[in-house]
């Protein structure tokens, strides 16, 4: 899979599958189950670290868990969401920070959040043969900008703002950009004007791809799942299950048996 490949599916309306992982296991699962994207995302955080937000997470510990999800990621195209502060301040240094997700990682592409303020760097990057998957709408690093987690885009002068940066980010050279949480109708008119993809996240049908943090989708944690999510499968309720057979096992003398004994 590559920038051509995936550009090629929005003029042919094959939609773009598009799932979040964070270590071999999990790119494995995304590999196999046949996505076209594979997206280190910062999300890992809150999934994978526990963490109460995107934000403490470094760029280190993103290239620690990227380099096992290119292990497992075989066929797929391998984009690095670059972490909080990683991509701000001098931009001959958020370049080279990008770089190492290519170099170090092995990704393919690397996605930056932000709108009008992240034009320089955009283009710096492509210039440098970096890919750049753009990211719109809710962006859970401005967490503490937003007061919380909302839906973006709902009134006139934002969906102005939003389409408007979606043409530029494009003029800029981003191969495809994420939007997340906006209407349904402002996603489709955002994809419409644009040529290159759009992947949704909570954005609707109309757009040209759809992308899931794993965790969500696969039923991973308890508590209930946000509202853009579908739950697959339940695999914390039959985790804990089975944990819970394997301690009741041994405890009762059960486990090990004879065939699991040398």
């Amino acid at each position: 899979m590559t920038v051509i490949d995936i550009q090629t599916k929005k003029n042919e309306k094959k939609p773009i599958v598009m799932l979040t992982a964070y270590d071999a296991i999990t790119a494995d699962l995304a590999s196999k189950g046949g996505v076209d994207i594979i997206l280190v995302g910062d999300s890992l955080a809150n999934t994978a670290l526990g963490m109460d937000n995107t934000l403490p997470v470094t760029l280190d510990e993103m290239l620690h868990h990227a380099k096992a999800v290119k292990r497992k990621s075989s066929g797929c195209f391998l984009v690095f969401d670059m972490p909080f502060l990683s991509y701000r301040g001098e931009i001959a240094q958020a370049v080279l920070n990008c770089g190492r997700a290519l170099k170090e990682a092995g990704c393919n592409a690397v996605k930056i959040e932000g709108g009008m303020e992240i034009i320089p760097l955009v283009r710096e990057l492509v210039y440098a043969g970096i890919p750049v998957m753009g990211h719109l709408g809710l962006m859970p690093q401005r967490v503490n900008v937003y007061g919380g987690m909302f839906v973006q885009g709902k009134n006139t002068d934002d969906e102005k703002l939003m389409k408007n940066t979606a043409l530029a980010l494009e003029e800029a050279g981003i191969f495809a950009l994420v939007l997340e949480c906006i209407p349904e109708g402002l996603a489709a008119k955002i994809t419409k004007k644009i040529h290159v993809p759009t992947i949704g996240i909570g954005a609707g049908r109309d757009v040209d791809g759809q992308v899931l943090v794993i965790s969500d989708m696969l039923g991973m944690t308890e508590g209930k799942a946000p509202r853009h999510n579908k739950r697959y499968a339940n695999f914390f309720d039959t985790g804990k299950t089975a944990v819970e057979e394997f301690v009741n096992d041994v405890r009762q003398g059960k486990f090990p048996e004879e065939g699991n004994i040398f």
